[in-house]
């Protein structure tokens, strides 16, 4: 599976599930901090990944 990790979730997180074999990658890792939240869904939908957020306000 495909994961995209919002601001939110842990980097440790990421860490774990590309151990057990899944594609996660965490936004600060691509320096993307300050994306906006529909600009993050955009970028999940493109690329074919589940977006992880701890965002309550997350539109």
């Amino acid at each position: 599976m495909k994961f995209l990790a919002d601001m939110g979730i842990s980097p440790r997180t990421v860490t774990f599930l590309n151990s057990l074999g899944h594609d996660a990658i965490h936004l600060r890792e691509q320096g993307l901090e300050h994306l906006s939240d529909p600009d993050i869904l955009y970028k999940a939908l493109e690329e074919g990944r589940i977006l992880l957020t701890h965002d309550l306000e997350f539109r």
